[in-house]
């Protein structure tokens, strides 16, 4: 490329096959929108980790909107494109290969097909060895998720699941539903309930099965630090997968949601407890329940970016300390 400052520069760095590693410091208004305009590669391309989204719509409960999560999430994930991240302080990219690959794939008329075809499609990519990041779409794509996860590493997991809701209605085993895939997960053998922690609650349930119930008063009272101190200790050495509703946060901090529920975290303590949990055995992250026409200037999906930011961070400075990432 010519010194020349004038001369032409190349763009859409997410569509150019040998971008690999750095940050793309493209202008954040232009471009394809991928997720922090990481290159996209359809099959994953032996990556470290892959980012994909499920725009999964059909099981709410409340407002729909969530199909248009994934794409709202990867527009405001641009403008943090080209800055060391925050509050990591490095390029997370300068040696984890992170690639987008474009969003799950299912026939919406079927809806009965929807959750093998999220889980095959899963499984495809774990099949690689990549790390799954998933923007969603609504939270029962955890499920299949799960099941795929569980199937690749050989063993139940731990879940951290930030919610206002803690999904275990009851299933009896054939429902396509937000409100109950915790049931499922936990009547598959597909969780540690002595292991898992769900934070952030403000709704009441008929089951707990066991599951660590921090409620959102009580979160807010301990605050970041100690939050996750607990999370944490509840964990331990599990293998864990963290799930991210939305509605987790207050709703002024997050209004495009379907089912806001006053009372929440706010953005900075739950970036902040996340921050806090890279030392633990992390297997996969979703965001979930992103709903951008309840959404005002951008505020939820760059919400959902930043955790999902966030992440990745984490996901860095493991590999950094010479720790396997991949699955």
């Amino acid at each position: 490329m010519s010194d020349d400052p004038l001369s032409p520069r190349p763009v859409d760095r997410a569509l150019d096959p040998s971008f690999r590693f750095g940050q793309s410091m493209e202008p954040n208004y232009s471009g394809a929108a991928s997720f922090l305009r990481r290159r996209y590669a359809k099959d994953g391309g032996g990556a470290d980790a892959v980012v994909w989204g499920v725009p999964l719509d059909v099981t709410v409960s409340n407002r729909p909107g969530t199909r248009f999560g994934p794409r709202a999430i990867r527009t405001a994930s641009a403008i943090m494109d080209g800055d060391p991240f925050y509050p990591f302080g490095i390029d997370p990219f300068e040696a984890m290969e992170v690639v987008d690959v474009g969003d799950c794939v299912f026939d919406y008329g079927l809806a009965h097909t929807i959750p093998g075809a999220i889980e095959a499609q899963a499984k495809a990519h774990y099949a690689r060895g990549s790390h799954l990041v998933t923007l969603g779409g609504d939270h029962f794509l955890t499920y299949p998720l799960l099941k795929a996860l569980v199937d690749r590493i050989g063993e139940p997991v731990a879940l951290v699941q930030f919610d206002a809701h803690q999904d275990t209605w009851d299933d009896d085993g054939t429902r396509v539903d937000h409100g109950t895939m915790i049931t499922r997960a936990v009547k598959d053998g597909l969780l540690r309930v002595d292991r898992s922690v769900q934070v952030g609650i403000r709704t009441h349930a008929p089951q707990t099965f066991g599951i660590d119930v921090v409620h959102g008063f009580r979160a807010g009272e301990m605050g970041p630090r100690d939050l996750a101190a607990h999370i944490r200790a509840r964990v331990g050495d599990a293998p864990v997968y963290v799930t991210f509703d939305i509605d987790c946060l207050d709703p002024a901090y997050a209004p495009g949601t379907g089912t806001p529920v006053c009372g929440g975290l706010t953005t900075r303590e739950a970036i902040s407890c996340l921050r806090l949990m890279g030392d633990l055995d992390l297997k996969g992250f979703d965001v979930v329940e992103v709903s951008p026409p309840f959404d005002h200037a951008e505020i939820t999906a760059l919400a959902g970016a930043s955790l999902a930011a966030c992440y990745l961070g984490l996901l860095a400075e493991r590999k950094a300390k010479g720790l396997s990432i991949a699955l």
